[in-house]
């Protein structure tokens, strides 16, 4: 039985073992999937796991979709201009790192039917996913990213993989068609972004990358002002559908019982 992870800090929340054995079961793929919280010093373990065949592969959350780079002996086009990656799998005796969090990404907003193209992005957050993010919104043609977070520093850094994004102080807030909550606000219903919508119209997408709970504060407040809302379930799910592929050459199927199975 082929063995896969998810690593992450905190991890607790991840539906990614109950989205994975169940397309095990549908599937008929002789398979494991669970999740290890663990810390930094850990992660060269995993990979002596995978080399030693114990494991066929692992997805990664955060904090360390840029701390297991230095550990693997390929990146993808898309892991390496993000410096992130998400889904780690062996080819040819090689570690390989993917980002499947770009397609999961680009995938989802499809859903959404928010035309992209020439429309103002803002996102909130540095870390984590928002490289991913920035690297679909340019693919998708948008005009204009703005980027905040409480650490400013962090979000200057983004620049030097991506030189035309805008960066403003945490609080400030500049026009947008598209708002996107990349932080970690939210996974508590007490969290409070500390912003004012209250003169934005209805024309807006509040995107919030967060999936369980199903409806974060952010979200609340979107449609509170009759704005278009969407959480980060189809990211989820359409970064799980991108791994899968990739390490079992199967293409999942995604419906509503599956939606439904996982109560998003």
């Amino acid at each position: 039985m082929k063995k896969y992870l998810v690593i992450g800090n905190p991890i607790e929340h991840s539906l990614s073992p109950k989205l994975h054995n169940y397309w095990f079961e549908k599937n008929n793929i002789d398979a494991s999937y669970s999740k290890r919280k663990i810390n930094q010093s850990e992660i060269q373990g995993i990979i002596s796991e995978i080399k030693d065949n114990k494991l066929s592969g692992i997805n990664v959350t955060v904090p360390f979709k840029r701390d297991i780079i230095s550990f693997l002996d390929v990146l993808s086009e898309e892991s390496r201009i993000t410096e992130s990656v998400n889904t780690v799998y062996i080819k040819d005796k090689k570690i390989v790192g993917h980002n499947t969090d770009i397609k999961g990404f680009e995938l989802s907003l499809k859903k959404t039917r928010f035309h992209l193209k020439d429309k103002s992005i803002f996102i909130l957050g540095a870390g984590g996913v928002v490289p991913s993010i920035i690297y679909a919104l340019k693919k998708l043609g948008v005009s204009k990213i703005t980027i905040s977070n409480r650490t400013k520093q962090k979000a200057e850094n983004l620049k030097e993989n991506f030189s035309n994004i805008n960066i403003v102080d945490w609080g400030d807030q500049p026009e947008f068609d598209m708002i996107i909550n990349a932080t970690s606000l939210g996974l508590s219903k007490e969290d409070d972004m500390g912003l004012n919508f209250k003169n934005i119209n209805k024309e807006k997408l509040f995107y919030d990358v967060i999936y369980n709970p199903k409806e974060t504060n952010f979200l609340k407040t979107g449609k509170s002002l009759g704005c278009k809302v969407s959480n980060g379930k189809m990211m989820f799910i359409y970064q799980a559908f991108e791994a899968f592929r990739l390490w079992h050459k199967v293409k999942p199927e995604i419906n509503e019982e599956l939606e439904n199975f996982l109560d998003l």
